[in-house]
């Protein structure tokens, strides 16, 4: 797959503004975040089950290169801090989170105030992916999940670069997201991201350095939603 024509292409409507006033009119709460599908659906639970049954096994995969690199986590795109409350706190020593919403930090917050307490969570970066610049070599996990797709391709394969840098020896980056069950992307004007194929994510990964060294398909979520994929990548060097 090509990344050529940028300007004919899904990804070169994403519009930064227009998708933070989306999600700051959004309610800060798990079923805001998650487009309606909060508790009172399978989709948190299940995610969370996946999510943990994906890293389980990989674990052999993601040894910390020495005892002294604690497992820091980074939490990409973390809304009010669900992932980093449910799965990633239980995974790593201490996550920081990456968010750019005003209200979903403020919310964040308060929903990890106690494991802020107990030292499991860093830092809570009030910032866009396309801005952000991790810390060199300090990740053992970086876990993106339900967010790069606001960012257009090129943009997408600058971050995926600076997470690179940002990872210890051995460190890992996981993409959680929604596939198109086409070869096509497709663009969402509500809030202004991108919904990309299998096949563009391979094309991305390989752009920026990453190698895939596991997928697999997310279950048990309602048919109607789009297909959910998660992909572990390492440094084509490492």
């Amino acid at each position: 797959m090509s990344l050529e024509n940028a300007n004919d292409r899904p990804d070169s409507h994403i519009n930064y503004d227009d998708a933070i006033d989306y999600w700051t009119s959004t309610p800060a709460t798990v079923n805001g975040v998650l487009g309606g599908y909060g508790e009172q659906t399978v989709v948190p639970t299940m995610d969370v089950l996946g999510s943990q049954h994906f890293l389980r096994k990989l674990k052999s995969r993601m040894v910390p290169a020495t005892p002294e690199h604690k497992k820091y986590g980074a939490d990409i795109g973390a809304g009010i801090g669900r992932v980093t409350k449910n799965m990633l706190s239980k995974q790593c020593d201490i996550v920081d989170l990456v968010e750019p919403v005003v209200p979903f930090c403020v919310q964040a917050e308060e929903e990890l105030a106690e494991l802020k307490a107990q030292g499991k969570v860093g830092e809570i970066y009030q910032v866009g992916m396309q801005d952000w610049v991790p810390e060199e070599g300090k990740y053992w996990l970086i876990w993106c999940q339900w967010c790069v797709g606001h960012l257009p391709d090129d943009q997408l394969v600058e971050f995926f670069k600076r997470c690179v840098r940002g990872l210890q020896p051995n460190g890992t980056i996981i993409v959680k997201e929604n596939n198109t069950p086409t070869d096509q992307d497709d663009f969402d004007d509500t809030d202004s991201s991108v919904t990309r194929c299998d096949s563009k994510f391979k094309v991305l990964f390989e752009k920026s350095g990453l190698k895939l060294i596991a997928t697999d398909r997310q279950k048990g979520l309602p048919k109607e939603l789009y297909p959910v994929r998660m992909y572990a990548l390492k440094p084509v060097e490492q």
